[in-house]
């Protein structure tokens, strides 16, 4: 198993995917924020002239998963470097993506009602829009992961990678642990983390980076001012858990935070 192999990987398929998500983010935002206006029709051409190019940078993200997973499990376990061709689905949250693409001109539309100006509006549209777009394309890193690894005997345990420049404190909590295959990654809108196998037969137990967890500890103590390393004040469960979202899956989430439903919707 050679490190500075495996490190490499890791740098290339960063380098790779930071910027597949950056060039699509600001495709997307800068073609919505060019629009003539924000009507229905509008709202239907947008969708017809992005959904391409949204959903092959989708599997675009799947397949340089693929790549190098198989990359990085073959320099750890030996063998080759062989993809195994996932396949992302266009309905990757379950959702019709043409539903999914028109909520940033509801945003927009709603902006509008609360008196608010059209520059305005259309910046709440774009932001709106460069969160889908993002989390639909860590959704396909997720899902190309499950795939990747689903069929690999010798992958019973990984961790997550913190990827990018900024990573909020629930990423860097959970970088600590070490998770079985089974479970999709967990992740929260806008997280750009990875994932990297353990060896073969190697359970390290829950936490495997002692001194980031205790300096992750350190860091909500100081901004709670409370102090309590068996996790009770403030209550750890509180500030990090694991949430079913009805469309992105697992989600890592504080618990006051809950998700509109059925009941949510006026007249239902």
């Amino acid at each position: 198993m050679s490190e500075a192999t495996q490190a490499a990987l890791d740098s290339r398929y960063t380098s790779i995917t930071v910027a597949l998500r950056q060039r699509l983010i600001a495709l997307v935002t800068q073609i919505f924020g060019s629009q003539g206006a924000y009507r229905d029709e509008d709202a239907d051409s947008f969708v017809e002239q992005i959904l391409p190019t949204v959903l092959g940078a989708q599997q675009q993200m799947g397949s340089l998963t693929d790549a190098y997973l198989s990359a990085l499990t073959a320099d750890m376990f030996g063998g080759t470097a062989a993809a195994r061709g996932v396949q992302i689905p266009d309905a990757i949250r379950g959702v019709a993506p043409a539903e999914v693409y028109r909520r940033p001109y509801v945003t927009v539309w709603t902006a509008l009602s609360q008196g608010k100006s059209m520059s305005e509006a259309v910046r709440q549209g774009q932001n709106r829009l460069a969160s889908i777009t993002g989390t639909d394309l860590q959704l396909a890193r997720t899902e190309a992961t499950r795939q990747a690894l689903a069929s690999d005997s010798r992958v019973q345990f990984y961790r997550r990678v913190l990827r990018g420049s900024y990573n909020c404190a629930m990423c860097v909590l959970a970088s600590t642990q070490r998770y079985r295959k089974e479970r999709l990654m967990p992740i929260h809108p806008g997280c750009d983390c990875g994932t990297r196998p353990l060896p073969a037969g190697q359970d390290p137990g829950q936490v495997i980076d002692p001194d980031l967890l205790e300096a992750a500890h350190d860091a909500v103590a100081k901004g709670t001012g409370q102090a309590d390393r068996g996790g009770r004040l403030p209550d750890y469960r509180d500030i990090i858990i694991d949430r079913q979202h009805g469309e992105l899956g697992p989600l890592l989430a504080l618990r006051r935070n809950d998700f509109t439903g059925p009941s949510d919707i006026p007249g239902r």
